[in-house]
């Protein structure tokens, strides 16, 4: 069997490769452009079709904007759609924020286009043809053709707290979507808006946001506006999410959300990434809340737990023992789809690193520019 790792970073994609998940071997930036121009592209988005097997990435251009290529050959050749996948419509009106109620975030000096600025996630439905993408600013395109032309979803960014949606630090992005098992079933995570559900494709949305905490607010328990780092859906159906601050999980989001952080050395990081069989299990990766963002006491660490958050495991062996090394970032971590799971992540001191679940950590790459996103798959 042969694993791959896709590793999207600030400056391109690396691909790795390896028949037991220790030993790896990389090739990158990987050329996504016969003309040149996007090879050392930001890639703030990967995605690994599970029906497929076809490869997909994000690539900010410095020359022709953000863009969606694929391949179909595990990355040796690579497409894009003659026209661009992704745009919003010529008759959405530009919205400005209300911060009114956000005394803490500037309202621009000057109203500015939706455009595209990236891609930040892509994900896949119960078919090869469903593909969902979150995009900055603030919104969701879901194509019914594998990629190649994508739908605006008006009724999400029709939602009455869209007002509140603010930018954040990392931007104004639908940067998690996490798939139900039914037909139709989604949530995605806004950044700063708040976790919204649909049951029926996008038509109607709800916001289950309500018992998120902040603390960097006026109100410590707003209807909408948190800043959610990431969201995760286990095998019994319950939510894990990762905010700025707290780890909460919920059986059913719309009831409300339990902060589960007690036992971890520090509330805060980015990731979450649950497990693709076991129930009520996931992976955090602490860091400091602090703007240095180092791990806790400077080490590098990843937790487990197997109970809803309810008990944390320090799950660590492996991974170096030196100090001061960088945070995973919202979407540097993910695991494969092998019966025998692992789990990956990045830092932006550019390291990555694999682990079969409950197993030794090994390193997949060194030295590699800001690892932005990270997906992997038994391929």
């Amino acid at each position: 069997m042969t694993f791959l790792a896709a590793i999207g970073t600030r400056k391109g994609l690396f691909l790795a490769t390896s028949e037991d998940r220790r030993a790896w071997d990389l090739k990158g930036p990987v050329n996504l452009d016969p003309e040149g121009f996007t090879n050392v592209s930001e890639m703030y988005a990967i995605g690994i079709n599970p029906h497929s097997k076809r490869l997909y990435v994000g690539a900010d251009s410095p020359h022709f904007g953000s863009s969606i290529w694929y391949s179909d050959d595990l990355g040796e050749t690579w497409q894009e759609p003659d026209q661009a996948p992704i745009s919003f419509p010529q008759d959405l009106a530009y919205r400005p924020l209300d911060f009114s109620e956000n005394p803490g975030i500037d309202q621009p000096d000057s109203p500015e286009k939706n455009t595209l600025k990236r891609v930040w996630q892509l994900t896949f439905g119960h078919d090869a043809d469903t593909v969902y993408a979150g995009v900055e600013p603030s919104a969701l395109f879901i194509s019914k053709d594998g990629g190649k032309s994508f739908t605006f979803n008006r009724a999400l960014w029709d939602v009455p707290e869209h007002v509140t949606w603010g930018p954040g630090a990392g931007g104004a992005a639908v940067h998690t979507i996490v798939p139900g098992d039914a037909e139709g079933d989604v949530t995605v995570g806004v950044s700063t808006g708040g976790i919204y559900q649909t049951q029926d494709e996008g038509e109607t949305w709800t916001n289950v946001s309500q018992g998120i905490s902040t603390d960097y607010l006026p109100e410590k328990f707003p209807e909408s506006g948190q800043c959610i780092h990431k969201v995760a859906r286990d095998t019994s159906g319950g939510y894990f999410v990762q905010s700025h601050g707290p780890v909460f999980y919920s059986e059913k989001p719309s009831d409300g959300w339990k902060n589960v952080s007690g036992g971890l050395p520090t509330e805060f990081g980015f990731p979450v990434v649950a497990h693709p069989s076991k129930e009520k299990t996931a992976v955090v990766f602490p860091v400091e809340a602090s703007l240095h963002r180092f791990p806790p006491g400077n080490r590098l660490q990843t937790w487990v737990t197997e109970d809803g958050g309810e008990s944390w495991t320090e799950w660590s062996r492996g991974l170096p023992e030196g100090q001061y090394f960088g945070e995973a970032l919202r979407d540097g971590a993910s695991c494969d789809n092998a019966e025998e799971p692992g789990f990956y992540f990045g830092t932006r001191c550019g390291d990555v690193y694999a682990g079969v679940y409950g197993g030794e950590w090994s390193t997949v790459a060194e030295n590699l520019p800001d690892v932005l996103c990270v997906r992997a798959a038994e391929v």
